[in-house]
């Protein structure tokens, strides 16, 4: 949701920054003798986001970002930033002129972060909906969802290019929704697309949890779009951990220690059916190339010689949101973008976060998730092979039990391509030039890509 330059490389990372300040219980616990413990973590603050009993990764992470009394953007909303004029790159000489220039903004504005879609307004939203243009069919009303718009610029975006270059029967039918778990943001939407008088009557904002099935109502079987930026990253993600190479999987929850003043993970077995089955479509691929009796007996030996603890995220924020969208909406079309790799992650564990935080205009990461304390930004790298695994499970045509796949046959068509090659398909690139070739478009987005999902004809 917010990028930040990264200086040893062209890779993008986010800002941020925020406060929290929670209440703690007197309550203690024992450990029972199924649960194993990991050694403490003095993390006070952190500790007032875990009630009396201890919760699952997903909701620490939950509380810490989205709590509306604590979370961090509750907290920090009023931080996304809203250029007051789109930056003319044109005009810029280059490369250096180009990053004096952010800074120069981020300076005036005091604003922790501008999202991709703010920095390179209007053509960022532009190119989404010329994807949008090209592949839906306009017999039918347009009916647009985007799930966490931000300021609303990519919602103006993309309405002021519908207005502009389709058939004007296509602009007066159409209507976009924005699925907005903030407030404040809620409001900053409406005021910034209620700026053309013409898309008030066709927008408005829900301001409620995407993810919660009850709001999105009856099943609706007409097609329509759903815009994802940068929103799985900010996801609540699951972590599991094995002992070793060859030990099983284990579920890790968060629990204080009896100090009141200290967290630390409990690894359980695997009963959550939520992550049991995230971690079936992550091993669907593995299950494809077992390994020979001979790996297994090397692999035994090497971790009795050298054992190795294991850890893995798993996106279930991602797949539980998925699978409510995919039941309320059969028919949608999905475009996402989002990060396939950060830098410099601190954090252990495949698809680990970056938990970064900013402090007198400086971010610093944090080296465990648990410091997270409402003044972090927890953001995850996206696996995109495994979104579409994960697409494809909540389309109907994957199955985990019944073999590879359904007999019926593929139930949606995916593409996925890095940021600068969506642009140069779908947008302008010739607008976020600067003078001497640069374009921070497509030269600086090396870390993120899009991934579009559109249904077959398989839909029952």
């Amino acid at each position: 949701m917010m990028f930040r330059w990264h200086p040893r490389s062209t890779l993008l990372r986010r800002n941020i920054t925020a406060k929290l300040l929670l209440p703690l219980s007197s309550h203690t616990r024992q450990v029972s003798p199924c649960e194993v413990s990991a050694p403490p973590l003095h993390a006070p603050f952190s500790t007032r986001i875990v009630g009396d009993e201890p919760i699952l990764v997903r909701d620490f992470i939950r509380s810490a970002l989205y709590n509306p009394k604590h979370g961090y953007f509750s907290l920090r909303s009023g931080s996304v930033g809203v250029l007051e004029r789109s930056i003319k790159f044109n005009e810029l000489e280059g490369r250096k002129d180009y990053m004096e220039h952010l800074d120069k903004i981020y300076r005036q504005s005091d604003i922790s972060w501008f999202t991709p879609v703010e920095l390179f307004k209007p053509w960022y939203a532009h190119g989404i909906a010329e994807a949008i243009l090209r592949t839906a069919n306009l017999s039918v009303p347009l009916k647009i969802y985007e799930i966490g718009g931000g300021s609303g610029t990519c919602a103006k975006g993309i309405m002021d290019y519908i207005k502009l270059n389709a058939p004007e029967r296509v602009y007066n039918s159409m209507t976009y929704i924005s699925v907005e778990i903030s407030p404040s943001l809620a409001k900053i939407q409406r005021e910034t697309v209620g700026v053309v008088l013409s898309h008030s009557s066709k927008f408005k904002v829900e301001c409620r949890d995407a993810t919660d099935r009850s709001g999105w109502g009856d099943r609706q079987e007409q097609p329509c779009w759903v815009i994802m930026l940068e929103v799985l990253d900010n996801l609540p993600h699951d972590l599991i951990y094995a002992e070793n190479q060859i030990s099983p999987w284990m579920e890790v929850w968060v629990d204080k220690q009896n100090d009141r003043e200290t967290l630390s993970e409990l690894y359980k077995p695997l009963e959550d059916p939520l992550i049991k089955n995230c971690l079936e479509i992550v091993n669907l691929s593995k299950k494809q190339a077992s390994p020979s009796g001979v790996r297994l007996m090397t692999d035994t030996l090497w971790s009795k010689v050298f054992p190795r603890p294991r850890r893995c995220w798993l996106p279930t924020g991602c797949l539980k949101l998925l699978e409510v969208v995919h039941k309320a909406l059969p028919k949608m079309s999905l475009i996402v973008s989002d990060f396939n790799y950060l830098p410099d992650v601190r954090i252990p564990g495949e698809r680990a976060p970056l938990v970064s935080t900013k402090k007198d205009g400086r971010s610093s990461d944090y080296d465990s998730y648990l410091e997270a304390k409402g003044d972090a930004d927890i953001f995850f790298p996206t696996d995109f092979g495994l979104l579409e695994r994960i697409d494809h499970f909540c389309s109907g045509w994957l199955k985990l039990h019944e073999g590879a796949s359904s007999k019926q046959g593929r139930k949606r068509r995916t593409i996925m391509l890095d940021t600068s090659s969506f642009m140069e398909e779908f947008g302008l690139p010739s607008r976020t030039r600067t003078k001497d070739g640069y374009n921070p478009l497509l030269d600086d987005f090396k870390n993120t890509k899009f991934y579009l999902s559109v249904p077959t004809h398989n839909i029952k």
